[in-house]
């Protein structure tokens, strides 16, 4: 094994007796672009809804909840897929993205959340998970399509007003801080918790017992 090994090596070290250097250097431009464009165009078809609405798990689940709500029908016409809100449109954060997501498949092989029941004991954990890279980032994904700077303030609420001038605009909260559960239903939270963690904001801690209630509660 070890000799076959060796040889190897050495065919791959020894100069190229019948291709020029060019001929080998275009090759190899041409081989990156072909295994750059596959590369792209798989990660691209995993971002699709039906890429992402492909298990029962999810189709079942976040993605009917997600029909109830405004991102997925509204006056505008304008749809949130599961990739807008859940993968960086940057290059670089999306490759990172994919690369964490990757663990999902070992959740779906050991059947994690296959069942309704198996997804309500869990989903307090996958929602603070995701509130807590959302957190990390900055809410990237959302700014993806909110951008404070394009807020017509005057025709928010006052409350949501005093929210964004005080806290959103200073950088000291951001969107995931006072907007859980606005496009899928709150999990159930432990009695004495609570969801939000912005001063004057506070969510009951029965919270989650309806699809309405939950999302109504955190998009005031």
């Amino acid at each position: 094994m070890m000799e076959r090994l060796r040889r190897y090596w050495r065919v791959i070290r020894r100069p190229s007796v019948h291709y020029s250097l060019g001929f080998l250097t275009i090759g190899g431009f041409i081989g990156g672009i072909v295994f750059w464009g596959g590369f792209n165009t798989a990660m691209e078809a995993a971002n699709t809804e039906a890429f992402c609405t492909g298990c029962h798990e999810m189709r079942e689940n976040v993605y009917a909840e997600l029909k109830s709500t405004i991102h997925y029908t509204n006056r505008s016409g304008v749809r949130a897929k599961c990739a807008d809100c859940h993968v960086p449109h940057a290059w670089t954060h999306k490759v990172a993205r994919k690369m964490q997501a990757s663990k999902e498949v070992w959740g779906k092989i050991f059947r994690t959340i296959d069942t309704r029941e198996k997804f309500v004991d869990k989903r307090l954990e996958l929602a603070q998970h995701e509130w807590e890279r959302l957190k990390a980032n900055d809410s990237l994904e959302c700014r993806n399509c909110h951008n404070y700077d394009s807020m017509d303030i005057t025709r928010q609420s006052v409350r949501a007003q005093n929210m964004h001038t005080t806290y959103l605009a200073s950088r000291e909260k951001t969107c995931i801080d006072c907007h859980k559960g606005i496009a899928h239903r709150l999990p159930h939270i432990p009695a004495g918790q609570v969801v939000a963690d912005t001063p004057g904001r506070f969510v009951p801690a029965d919270v989650g017992g309806s699809a309405d209630g939950g999302a109504s509660a955190a998009s005031r």
